[in-house]
């Protein structure tokens, strides 16, 4: 389970730079701050996941 976890947080960082990015070249300003929304709930994720590990070893 914490690999499939991991591999979304992975996924939603990956979203959220590449719509931050289309964001930014299109000059849509929201859809630049979903983009950096998503890529924080991305590492918000990844760092729970992180804390799990170094409590389970």
């Amino acid at each position: 389970m914490a690999g499939d976890q991991k591999a979304k947080a992975k996924a939603e960082q990956a979203k959220g730079k590449l719509k931050e990015t289309m964001g930014r070249a299109v000059g849509n300003e929201k859809m630049e701050a979903e983009g950096r929304m998503e890529g924080a709930r991305g590492d918000a994720r990844q760092a729970k996941e992180k804390a799990k590990d170094t409590f389970k070893h």
